[in-house]
């Protein structure tokens, strides 16, 4: 019998799973909806219903499945799978690995919702199985992930890997929800290429495509690609901050792979050709080298990927 790694993919609204073979192939995958009431109490007993009813309807067992890789929104404490703090959950030193176990019977490992995503894209994904991997998603906030011998780089106190919370902007930057300033989220997000664009639209009165209508990341990309000036020079800000940003993260882990995801990347070339020429001006040349540069390919579906690759080293180890 062949069996099936599970992938889960915890999030704040949704919860995505998938059952996976260890070649990486997607078997069957769905999601469910994350019950953050309660400080979260429901979530483990949920997704424990949701893979026993979904076996069922599949017409299988338990016994079909090796382990479970779940990515969840927040720092990770590598050994016990202790969930520092995910505040969308409303979790605090939760202890989600054993919960897991215990609702399942199953073996878990758990990351960060970055990282699982990181390790998708390196299995599966843009990466191609690149061992020295850098990812980068800009979605609402900025989240990243470093791969380095093929394995994730998590720290100390889980905390590797936050790209979105470098310092690009040491006086006078916006305020962050890290509690900082100045961080890259706060210009390359989502959020942050909105805010960047609406305080360009104050400032003067040029006639923009921008003006008018409601303003999106999307908004701000469709605008500069059909040659809008104030659009051209919010992609230029933003682009030329987050090609600092990688150059310096790159310039100490010299990965062959640059991914970038998360809803922003759908910007396409213009995001990555930008980022490229201001990460060659300010990477180490070698490093700049060796260094590719691409979009994500696996969308929604690198969490669960990921979450299986988790699975797979568990299982084998």
């Amino acid at each position: 019998m062949q069996q099936w790694l599970v992938g889960v993919d915890l999030g704040g609204t949704t919860t995505k799973m998938a059952f996976m073979t260890t070649d990486g192939i997607i078997v069957h995958k769905w999601e469910i909806p994350t019950d953050i009431s309660n400080q979260g109490k429901h979530i483990v007993t949920h997704i424990a219903r949701s893979l026993d009813e979904t076996l069922a309807r599949l017409g299988e067992t338990k016994e079909r499945l090796l382990a479970i890789g779940i990515g969840a929104p927040g720092p990770v404490q590598e050994e016990t799978g202790t969930l520092y703090e995910a505040v969308n959950l409303g979790w605090k030193n939760y202890p989600l690995k054993q919960q897991l176990e215990a609702a399942t019977a199953l073996p878990v490992a758990v990351d960060n919702d970055a990282n699982i995503a990181a390790l998708g894209e390196m299995w599966k994904g843009a990466g191609g199985g690149a061992p020295h991997l850098l990812f980068v998603t800009l979605g609402t906030g900025v989240g990243g992930g470093v791969i380095a011998n093929g394995a994730i780089v998590r720290g100390t106190n889980g905390a590797g890997g936050e790209i979105g919370h470098m310092t690009m902007i040491v006086d006078g930057g916006a305020p962050c929800n890290c509690g900082k300033t100045g961080c890259l989220e706060t210009i390359a997000s989502a959020t942050g290429i909105v805010r960047i664009a609406n305080e360009k639209l104050a400032a003067d009165e040029r006639l923009s495509a921008l003006r008018g209508g409601e303003v999106t990341a999307k908004a701000v990309f469709d605008a500069a690609k059909a040659g809008d000036a104030l659009a051209l020079e919010v992609v230029d800000e933003v682009t030329h901050y987050l090609g600092l940003a990688l150059a310096n993260a790159a310039n100490v882990t010299n990965p062959e792979k640059i991914i970038i995801g998360g809803g922003v990347s759908k910007a396409g070339d213009i995001l990555v050709e930008r980022v490229a020429a201001h990460f060659r001006r300010y990477a180490f040349p070698r490093v700049a080298d060796g260094a590719e540069i691409a979009l994500a390919t696996l969308g929604n579906d690198a969490g669960v990927i990921g979450g299986a690759w988790l699975a797979k080293v568990l299982a084998s180890a």
